[in-house]
């Protein structure tokens, strides 16, 4: 990993996860030169007072000039328009990666508009907060988290091996998978529960009660924690589930059925089938922990002690 080192890095976006991969390489000591992108003045005004990168621009063709990486940190949606805009602006062997929590789709967008002289490798940090904007990056964002590589078939091994180096500086244990095995896979781990966050807080706004601001007031830990991934960017997740359509479905179909299950054991009082229902899955929890993808605190919405490490800061904030 000790090589693994850009002369330009290019960040198309600016947002949480931009901002972290501009710190955390920085910190690393990966890039020479970060050159930022954004449409908005104002947000590129405000990486910009916050030292985030080298260079700024609101032409996204004079940010990838020259560069040997090239990051797309925006929301699906509009990543086949950015392939189309950047194409003829890459120079020979550079590298062009992306963030999205999509796979399939990315490649479809931006594959075929990509010139055969660089390389695209299409990438997935898992990892996040509710937060967005410039200011919410922090450079441990990436550390003890996973990373899926999605490299197109024929991708020279030395290629993916330089990116997968990359994400391994930032802090981050990279997988190498398949687009289509990935897209089904976040479908269940992480579409799907934002799906039902954002449905269950929306269906207790629409109560009576929360005019009379109960459930504000009585939040137990179970709805305030819906209510944090309900907070996440509605930009980002129209986007992920517009372009991961097929495999949303098949888990909420999926989804819908087991509730259908659960509902019929308690209208029937099957005290046996909803104590082996909430027991096989509170064994999910003990394993996410093992794993070191969460740290064992009884408080969801805990603070963020003085003794806290980074990496215990970047679990609490996913």
């Amino acid at each position: 990993m000790s090589d693994v080192h850009f002369k330009r890095m290019a960040l198309i976006g600016i947002g949480l996860l931009g901002s972290s991969i501009a710190l955390a390489a920085r910190r690393e000591g990966v890039v020479d030169h970060i050159a930022i992108h954004t449409r908005s003045a104002e947000t590129l005004a405000r990486a910009e007072e916050l030292g985030l990168g080298d260079s700024y621009h609101q032409d996204s063709t004079e940010a990838v000039t020259d560069a040997d990486l090239v990051i797309v940190c925006t929301p699906v949606g509009v990543c086949e328009v950015i392939a189309k805009t950047i194409a003829d602006h890459l120079k020979p062997g550079a590298m062009v990666t992306d963030v999205g929590s999509v796979k399939g789709s990315i490649i479809k967008q931006m594959a075929p508009h990509l010139p055969d002289h660089v390389s695209f490798i299409p990438g997935h940090p898992i990892a996040g907060t509710e937060d967005s904007g410039p200011d919410a990056g922090f450079a441990d964002l990436f550390g003890g988290r996973w990373c899926i590589l999605t490299p197109l078939e024929g991708e020279p091994e030395e290629n993916v091996a330089r990116l997968k180096g990359f994400w391994e500086r930032l802090g981050s244990n990279v997988e190498i998978m398949d687009a289509t095995h990935h897209d089904h896979v976040l479908a269940i781990t992480s579409h799907l529960p934002h799906l039902i966050a954002y449905n269950i807080v929306g269906t207790a706004s629409d109560l009576e009660m929360v005019r009379n601001s109960e459930v504000i007031k009585y939040s137990a830990g179970g709805f305030r924690d819906f209510t944090r991934l309900a907070a996440s960017d509605p930009t980002m997740w129209r986007d992920v589930f517009l372009h991961n359509k097929e495999a949303a479905l098949e888990m909420l179909g999926r989804f819908t059925e087991d509730l259908t299950a659960l509902q019929r054991a308690i209208r029937w009082e099957d005290g046996d089938a909803l104590f082996d229902l909430f027991s096989r899955t509170r064994s999910i929890r003990r394993s996410i922990i093992d794993a070191g993808q969460e740290i064992d605190a009884s408080d969801f919405g805990r603070h963020i002690g003085e003794g806290e490490s980074e990496a215990e800061k970047s679990n609490t904030r996913l």
